[in-house]
């Protein structure tokens, strides 16, 4: 199975760039290539971030840094939760019921763990520490608004742990300059979830870190994708200069 790609690795940016669910892909060895929903919910968010995997890549290459995105849907299993999390493998989901999901049972989810899960995290690993001054930017895309849910007003959400927030507080100060932008701050989710992946590759380590979500119906075009590129580029940028200041 493939569970990841890699892209720009020579790269010389000291930028990390990563996409944790690029993909609505399942592989032939689960449920043969079906989770049993319908091929529109498949395109939903709640199989990816839509949008994300497109705008990691230039980012990546505005930054000239490298960049990894899974290459497996989180329905399969998410790679931004910890091994002993809940939701590792999602049965429901925003309304709608996972049947290849229902009823895994241990041996499975150590297989998808095995064989996609640990894999992806091997190759994040190694590249988060190809420099001793990575600095790990998670790129994530979230939807407009949850089934019975309000609308959400964010453009763009910068997330954030107490236990580093340097680089995500001086992104959101920077933002926040910009003309008619909406930024959350720890929204639509909190930055802080024991496990996830910028806690094992970033607050572990202690490397530089934020995690940007988009609106996902924002970054819907490769054209919008590379015009909100350039944009949050310059934003990381500026906003790592001034903690150096």
């Amino acid at each position: 199975m493939n569970a990841y790609q890699i892209i720009g690795e020579n790269r010389p940016g000291r930028w990390l760039l990563t996409c944790d669910h690029a993909s609505n892909r399942v592989p032939q060895e689960v449920g043969g290539g079906s989770l049993g929903i319908a091929e529109a919910d498949m395109a939903r968010h709640i199989a990816w971030d839509v949008g994300a995997r497109g705008l990691t890549l230039a980012l990546a290459e505005a930054l000239d840094s490298p960049a990894i995105v899974s290459d497996f849907s989180r329905l399969v299993i998410d790679p931004n939760r910890g091994e002993d999390d809940p939701t590792l493998v999602m049965k429901l989901y925003d309304g709608t019921i996972i049947p290849a999901n229902r009823h895994v049972d241990a041996a499975e989810v150590e297989r998808r763990l095995e064989t996609l899960y640990r894999p992806y995290h091997d190759a994040y690993a190694r590249l988060a520490a190809r420099q001793a001054d990575t600095v790990i930017v998670a790129i994530h895309s979230f939807t407009p608004c949850l089934k019975g849910r309000p609308p959400r007003p964010w453009q763009v959400g910068i997330l954030h742990s107490h236990r580093d927030d340097r680089l995500s507080r001086a992104l959101i100060a920077r933002l926040e300059q910009e003309p008619g932008l909406i930024v959350g701050d720890n929204e639509p989710y909190s930055g802080h979830l024991p496990g996830d992946a910028i806690d094992r590759h970033a607050l572990g380590p202690g490397r530089q870190n934020t995690l940007i979500e988009l609106r996902n119906d924002l970054i819907a075009t490769p054209e919008a994708q590379q015009d909100w590129a350039l944009r949050l580029a310059a934003a990381l940028r500026d906003a790592l200069s001034r903690l150096r200041d």
